[in-house]
């Protein structure tokens, strides 16, 4: 279980140092290619949740991530299971929740910059803490599908 909150702070660190590098070294909407019709970094700022859903309700965002924060800790303190997938899914999930959290409370918004786009799809602008929260979810997901079996 010590290792969890190793996991989510190296994942805070990191997660909030890309962050501080985007915004030093790019203006507003600003993009650097990397692969060419595939990736580029954009520096946008999220005012709501994923695919900017609740834009502009940085509170209410910002409440439901403190109360997701102390569930998941319930939960952890009630896990007679806790095994490696899970010790890893928690950890994403609290380390991402914590990153965006940051943005919230500091910024009111998230900053985003990893911009993909499929075949002339251009998917929502996200940041690592986001690609954690969805790894560690699914991680949950299927331990607790496995453990149901």
């Amino acid at each position: 279980m010590k290792k969890i909150p190793v996991i989510a702070g190296i994942l805070v660190v990191l997660d909030q140092i890309i962050k501080y590098l985007v915004v030093s070294k790019l203006a507003f909407t600003e993009s650097v290619n990397i692969i060419n019709n595939f990736f580029r970094i954009t520096y946008m700022q999220n005012t709501g949740g994923a695919w900017s859903i609740l834009a502009g309700n940085t509170i209410i965002l910002a409440v439901l991530s403190i109360i997701i924060l102390i569930f998941i800790i319930y939960v952890i303190s009630k896990d007679k299971k806790i095994n490696n997938p899970k010790i890893i899914s928690y950890g994403l999930l609290i380390g991402g929740i914590i990153g965006n959290l940051i943005d919230r409370l500091r910024l009111n918004y998230v900053i985003d910059y990893l911009d993909f786009n499929f075949g002339g799809y251009y998917f929502p602008v996200f940041n690592l803490a986001d690609i954690a929260i969805v790894i560690g979810g699914i991680i949950l997901i299927l331990v607790l599908i496995k453990e149901g079996d």
